[in-house]
């Protein structure tokens, strides 16, 4: 789609059509952590929070979602509560958002979708908890998240905690290469494993401030290099949950999926699901905040751009 061809399916929220009219920063934030990755009432008082977050660090949000076949480029208190409340939602990605469109549905975009939306908008940054990626076993599952594909193609800075940790952050880390895709450390030589400031990998590229990276995207559009940026950010030290500590969870919840079938889009939401309920919580507790920390760093990167 262009932008043309794209806009009679678009509704643009009016404080974001300003910023965007006038040149200011807008922030553009996914909705599958309000419909899939986190319980009522917690997804719908996060969602508000993150907004007040890049509020306050000067930029504009915009939450993206597909709403009764609307595209919806921000979204009102109203209809961001709605979202939360509705237990029937589609998890969209570039596959089948447009299936969403044409047939009135309401989904969450997950950071595929999300990207493919800015980018029709005209929005660069995007702030989200963590990207999808290679699942453990896709040598024989082949379950490989479009998002990697996304972020080669579509020219957004999204501004993660890494991939999830549910995920093989290595083998993640060889398909963005592949792709041609930066990875970049904010502040840090380690990739972050979303709940834990650490993994295993070092992180292919280190920029250490907002200013850093804000001329690196511009300098990638220059040269006329396609694609994304990835910016992996650590989780708040005081927030973290210790890779050591997670590792079992994860390994318990991934059992879990196995013993239940679990396959296709339901493998994430179930194990994110599992694994809140292995840490009584805590796990939920430390999403929160590190989606809230990537919002930070998304609006001052906005604002340098």
């Amino acid at each position: 789609m262009t932008p043309q061809t794209a806009s009679p399916f678009i509704d643009i929220h009016p404080p974001v059509a300003e910023a965007l009219r006038a040149g200011k920063p807008v922030v553009a934030l996914e909705s599958t952590i309000i419909t899939h990755g986190m319980p009522y009432p917690d997804n719908g008082a996060m969602a508000a929070k993150v907004e007040q977050i890049i509020i306050e660090g000067g930029a504009t949000p915009a939450t993206i979602a597909v709403v009764n076949g609307r595209i919806k480029i921000g979204l009102s208190d109203g209809e961001r509560e709605s979202l939360a409340m509705t237990g029937d939602a589609m998890k969209l990605s570039r596959a089948d958002i447009g299936f969403a469109v044409a047939e009135s549905r309401t989904g969450g975009t997950t950071v595929a979708a999300t990207m493919i939306a800015a980018h029709i908008a005209g929005i660069k940054v995007f702030a989200t908890g963590g990207i999808g990626g290679v699942h453990k076993g896709a040598e024989k599952s082949f379950d490989i998240s479009a998002d990697l594909d996304e972020l080669a193609r579509t020219p957004v800075i999204v501004v993660s905690a890494g991939a999830k940790a549910i995920l093989d952050i290595e083998k993640t880390l060889e398909v963005l290469e592949t792709r041609g895709v930066p990875v970049v450390g904010h502040a840090c030589e380690t990739m972050p494993a979303f709940w834990s400031r650490q993994s295993r990998f070092r992180a292919p590229l280190t920029l250490h401030n907002a200013e850093e990276i804000a001329r690196f995207y511009e300098t990638r559009q220059a040269l006329g290099l396609s694609g994304g940026i990835l910016i992996a950010n650590p989780v708040p030290r005081n927030d973290e949950i210790s890779a050591d500590e997670m590792a079992g969870y994860i390994e318990a919840a991934q059992k879990a999926a196995e013993a239940q079938n679990v396959t296709g889009k339901a493998v994430t939401p179930f194990l994110l699901g599992k694994i809140l309920e292995l840490t009584d919580g805590r796990s939920l507790k430390t999403n929160i905040a590190l989606v809230e920390n990537n919002a930070r760093l998304a609006a001052e990167i906005a604002k340098a751009l």
